[in-house]
């Protein structure tokens, strides 16, 4: 559990500032991050509207770290999260072109958090099947 719990935090502390800054004031942080206007109300709607997304997902990660129950589902979403962004950054590579430096990097930090979170929901599932024997084990020797 220790292992999701920290891997989730980590996740939270390196959404969190990007998740911001697409919609506290994206027509000041888009252009300087990324080199390209935000001016009508439509825009600066859709960045705030993905804002609140990552947002959502940023409260059940930290949902995820503190209930154990819930680790699993929040490990799940973040992997399916990172996999869905680096999934469209990769088609947008290939029928696009390079982006942004920053945005390639995101892609790589994307597919490096997609492939450690599968690692880490593996263990955790692992540790869960193996609390579970040891509780039945238990159970059976208390008869």
């Amino acid at each position: 559990m220790f292992q999701a719990k920290v891997f989730l935090i980590i996740s939270v502390i390196g959404v969190f500032p990007i998740a911001l800054s697409y919609g506290v004031a994206p027509q000041t942080s888009i252009p300087w991050l990324y080199g390209f206007p935000v001016d009508t109300i439509n825009s600066i709607h859709i960045f705030r509207a993905i804002m609140g997304l990552y947002l959502a997902l940023i409260i059940f990660w930290i949902l995820g770290a503190s209930n154990k129950g819930l680790t699993s589902p929040a490990l799940y979403s973040l992997i399916v999260f990172m996999w869905g962004l680096a999934a469209g950054r990769a088609m947008s590579l290939l029928i696009d072109g390079m982006a942004n430096w920053l945005l390639n990097i995101y892609l790589g930090l994307e597919v490096l958090f997609a492939l450690v979170g599968m690692l880490v929901l593996k263990r955790f599932k692992q540790e869960q099947a193996a609390e579970e024997a040891q509780r039945l084990s238990e159970g059976a020797e208390d008869k």
